[in-house]
């Protein structure tokens, strides 16, 4: 039961935060360039929930990014698979307790997130790469990123240890060798 409300709970923050995106930071933008929520969710629920959780949220959530955004259907899903994956790897091989991990994370997985989106569109669609023009978005949204991550650090940890609790399963060993 804990799990059905925790996916629920998952989807509600989702289209909060398309809402959020597609209607409050459009007064907020830096140089047109706004920030993507979607990656720090992405990220929040690979590292806290899990591969098992986190991959199929990845694909149902890109695709129904993809349609509202009106978007190549897929990109968004492939992209989020690589982020939830990352953060599996980063669950193993680093500690989720300390701020400035987090922020490291939110900031590579943005990096790796608008540059697979910026290549699949580009082979996809046929279009000429500006990287001066890519790499200036990139950096603004990276700081974008990071600067609401340290805001809402306090519910990422909250929402991430319940996320753990509840999907991750204890290793404990039980015999001494």
């Amino acid at each position: 039961m804990k799990k059905v409300v925790c996916v629920i709970m998952i989807t509600l923050i989702f289209f909060i935060i398309y809402f959020i995106q597609a209607n409050i930071f459009n007064l907020f933008s830096i140089a047109g360039v706004k920030p993507n929520l979607f990656v720090v969710l992405m990220l929040i629920v690979g590292l806290f929930a899990g591969k098992k959780v986190g991959i199929p949220f990845a694909i149902i959530m890109g695709i129904i990014l993809d349609l509202l955004g009106a978007k190549i259907v897929g990109i968004s899903s492939i992209m989020f698979i690589v982020i939830v994956i990352l953060a599996d790897i980063y669950d193993k091989n680093f500690s989720k307790d300390n701020r400035m991990t987090i922020i490291i994370m939110v900031i590579s997985t943005t990096i790796i997130y608008e540059l697979g989106i910026y290549i699949l569109n580009a082979f996809k669609l046929s279009i000429n790469m500006e990287l001066i023009s890519f790499i200036k978005v990139l950096i603004i949204e990276a700081i974008y990123n990071t600067l609401l991550t340290i805001i809402i650090y306090p519910i990422i940890q909250n929402v991430g240890n319940l996320l753990e609790e509840i999907f991750k399963e204890k290793k404990i060993l039980t015999r001494y060798f």
